[in-house]
């Protein structure tokens, strides 16, 4: 083993762009250790310059269990622990829901959400011996509520929240925190390069999915989030001792949270009787 100091070292799947590529900036200033992972290790590679030490950059596909078993364990090699695990890998798919290819949401979900459930079973037993470790899952705005124009996204982050939910419920009593993140629209390449698109072609859907695809691109670039703040608000999250399940990034995403758990409530209330009718009443209970 060739563990060289004691700092925190965090393991970050999806570094060539984005949030991703930010908190490996982060934490190797802060002194701590990273491990770079990226498909192509040539676009991360600059990240480790000057940081010997501390950093190691490894190929990872996260869809493929023979890489993430072998980049975890030569993390541990290396560093002999994961303190911190951070599943970025993922990106977007532009359609509407008739229009969407097989091929194309199999794959979006081999990412989104089977890359990251491929990481994270790979990285508990380590977490589970040291009785310590977070797990933060780069989740969405759109993993609570959904829109037109990305509705297979927004099922694979609904399905990061559901796992990250019970994941965090399973392993609380080990030492082990998840962090769910939520960002809004942020500056990275998520509707850029990152996002596949199967263009709309059905007239019926040109108002309600062509229009947003077309918005949602033309914005790439000029959204108000700051990766590097919200990096920043992931770290501070991640050393609180009360350490919250959620974390909302941006504005925008609290106030579309907020109208989402208003629309629940009332959604929910107007509903009250007709849902408990479904009951035995009590007395045949």
């Amino acid at each position: 083993m060739e563990q060289q100091n004691n700092n925190p070292v965090w393991f970050i799947t999806g570094c060539s762009t984005g949030f991703g590529r930010e908190l490996v900036k982060l934490v190797l200033n802060r002194g701590w250790n990273a491990v770079i992972t990226a498909r192509d290790t040539e676009k991360v590679n600059e990240l480790a310059d000057g940081y010997a030490e501390n950093a190691l950059v490894l190929p990872l596909d996260v869809t493929d269990k023979g890489q993430v078993k072998s980049a975890i364990e030569q993390a541990q090699q290396k560093f002999g622990k994961i303190d911190v695990l951070v599943n970025n890998a993922g990106y977007g798919y532009f359609t509407s829901i008739e229009e969407g290819e097989e091929d194309k949401i199999r794959a979006q979900f081999e990412t989104n959400v089977f890359g990251l459930i491929n990481v994270t079973q790979q990285v508990l037993p380590m977490m589970r011996k040291q009785r310590s470790g977070h797990i933060v899952n780069i989740s969405s705005i759109g993993g609570l509520r959904a829109f037109t124009a990305t509705g297979y996204y927004h099922a694979t982050k609904f399905a990061v929240e559901g796992f990250s939910e019970s994941l965090s419920q399973e392993v609380a009593s080990l030492g082990i925190k998840v962090l769910i993140v939520e960002p809004g629209p942020f500056r990275t390449d998520w509707a850029g390069r990152s996002t596949s698109r199967t263009e709309t072609k059905l007239d019926d859907y040109k108002e309600a999915v062509g229009k947003r695809m077309d918005q949602s691109l033309a914005g790439s670039g000029k959204q108000v989030g700051d990766p590097v703040r919200g990096c920043e608000a992931i770290i501070k999250a991640v050393e609180n001792p009360d350490q919250p399940l959620r974390l909302l990034l941006g504005e925008m995403a609290y106030n579309m949270a907020k109208e989402k758990v208003n629309t629940l409530t009332k959604n929910f209330d107007d509903c009250k009787e007709l849902s408990i009718s479904a009951d035995f009443p009590p007395n045949e209970r």
